[in-house]
Formats: C-alpha cells, structure tokens, sequence
C-alpha cells in the first residue's frame, strides 16, 4: 500500500504539535478543559450517541467535552493532522486512515483479521497492539483510547445461488467501493468485483447490472437494499472498526486521576455503543428475514483461509509486522 503522507511528513507534524501553543495549553487557563471531537460520523449514529450519553458525563468534572458531527468541524480525513498540529482536540479514526502514515496499520483493513467485536477489543488490549499505539504516539502525537465497533459487512445478493465457499461466488458481479484495495477484497472473496456508487446500488441491483452488495445489515435496511435483492450471507468478511484517539499533549497535560477518568470513560463508551450496535444488526436480521429475504452463514473457515491466503501473497501484507497477523488470529481461537 503507498504512502501518501510520507514518513518524514508524520515527523513534521509531530514536530509541529510539539512547537506550536495548542489549545490544550489555553484550556488548562479556563475553569475546565475544552474536548473538541471532530467526526463525519451523524449525531444519531451508535458511537455518536455512545460518546455523549456516557464519556460526556463521565469527564464533565473537569472537561468540556464538545463533539462536531458530520464533519462540521475538519473535513473527513484531516482530524488526525489537526490534533497533531495542536489545533484539535479528539477524533474518531479509522484504520484505513492511520495506515496512509504507517503502512502496518493496513493489517487492521485487511478482510478477516478481526472476527468479532469482542475479538477487536482482546486484539487492541493485547500487547501485539503496543508497538502501533507507541508508534502513533511517537510520530503523530496521537493517542489511541479505545476501539469502536462499527459492524460486520455481509454479502447482499439476488436469486437463490447458494453461496457456501468462494467458489459459489464465481461470476457473481459484486459491488465493491472503487479503490483497488476494495475491489481486491471483492475478488479475495471469490467474485467479480464492479465499482459501483454507493448512490447508484439500488438501481444496479435491480436493473441487474450487478448481482449484489456487500455492507453491514443496518445499511442494507437504511438503503432498502432488501427491495431488490433475495439473500444475505453472514460472511462477516469485514468486521469494521474506529479508534477513539485524542492529542497526546492534551492526554500528557492531565493528572493521573483525570488520564484514568478519561480512558474509563472512553472504554465504557465504546462498549456502550458496541452493545448497542450489535443488538441492532441483530434485530435488523429478523427484520429482512420478514422482508422474504433468505438469512444463512457460508462456510466461514473457507472463506478465511482463501481471504487471508490471497492477503499474504499480495502487496498489502508487505508492511505487516512479522507473526503479527498469527498473534491476531490466536487471540480470535
């Protein structure tokens, strides 16, 4: 995966955040310090309701905790610059974003690392972690809190193909978002993979110009997919995820009492919305079922070992730290 901020970039901007006088400095001046979130993420969504239903309340000792949704604030994929120059205070972060300054992060993107919400907590509390966090910390002047969940993505097609192994998926043209490393995925899975905007989905479908989708259930209800096609196979190839991140000055300008009170904050919201959002898609499985939609989980083995294998003879598992991705799946066992 190349770069697009180069190494020496994530150096210059740490540098930045050290010189420069950031808002934490003056917050500190005022009666509480001020935690400006910025995300792109909606005020109704499950980590958006989490974070001001419980790590709001949780730190208004003694911070003013202030969220910016729908990327109100700092446009989508530049939150993590401003917190290292000082300018803002806490972001929600993707894996995908991290890995534009630190290839390795890539491994968290890949299709079948992760295998549950419970599976992406034990990965992140668990040692293998330490070197990325200290990474993000020492180049990026970033700190990783806690991870969220944002849902398992699952096949959405028409017609009664009994999909079990990729092989079942051999000819299917799927829609898979436009990037390489998308569209890499769509054939690691087994099918013909097409670039298909997310605005257009539904008149592909059911023009028949593809044969499916792949999101989480939520998605598929709120784009009323379940009108245009037939079946959902739990292949969970992609259980997604955020990082809660916040500037590591702001974190190193805390007290003990307050660094503890902020980080189990941070933790009870993620699994606030965690629980929350499983119990939706949950939900929303009966709800497509009663739509006449066909519910089944493939052979989950296969579709890992064919994923993971094509992952590891690619370019994408060029950066990966050795044996990590072994540590990653053992905890998942």
């Amino acid at each position: 995966m190349s770069m697009k901020v180069t190494r020496r970039a994530a150096f210059g901007l740490a540098a930045a955040a050290a010189a420069s006088v950031s808002l934490a400095t003056s917050a500190f001046a005022q009666d509480k310090l001020q935690l400006r979130l910025s995300s792109p993420a909606s005020e109704t969504d499950q980590r958006a309701v989490a974070l001001v239903e419980k790590f709001g309340p949780a730190v208004s000792d003694f911070a003013s905790f202030e969220p910016h949704w729908n990327a109100t604030l700092y446009k989508q994929g530049t939150e993590l610059e401003a917190i290292a120059r000082g300018n803002l205070e806490m972001s929600i972060a993707s894996a995908q974003e991290l890995a534009v300054f630190f290839p390795e992060f890539s491994i968290f993107t890949a299709g079948y690392v992760h295998q549950s919400a419970e599976h992406q907590v034990a990965v992140f509390n668990d040692p293998l972690m330490d070197p990325f966090k200290q990474k993000v910390e020492d180049e990026l002047g970033v700190k990783l809190l806690s991870v969220m969940y944002l849902g398992k993505r699952q096949l959405n097609l028409k017609g009664d193909r009994d999909v079990q192994t990729p092989e079942d998926l051999d000819g299917v043209k799927l829609r898979m978002p436009g990037t390489d490393a998308w569209q890499f995925l769509g054939r690691a899975l087994g099918a013909n993979p097409v670039p298909v905007a997310f605005t257009e989905v539904y008149t592909a479908l059911q023009t028949g110009a593809i044969d499916g989708q792949d999101n989480p259930i939520p998605t598929v209800v709120d784009a009323k997919f379940y009108e245009v096609t037939d079946q959902i196979v739990l292949t969970s190839h992609l259980v997604d995820l955020n990082y809660l991140t916040i500037g590591l000055e702001v974190w190193n300008n805390l007290s003990e009492e307050q660094q503890q009170a902020v980080q189990s904050a941070a933790d009870e919201a993620a699994e606030f919305g965690r629980q929350n959002q499983l119990a939706k898609e949950e939900e929303l499985v009966s709800f497509v079922e009663e739509q006449g939609l066909k519910v089944y989980e493939p052979d989950l083995a296969a579709f890992r070992e064919r994923v993971q294998s094509m992952y590891l003879e690619s370019e994408y598992a060029a950066d990966w730290p050795e044996g990590v991705l072994d540590q990653i799946n053992a905890l998942g066992e």
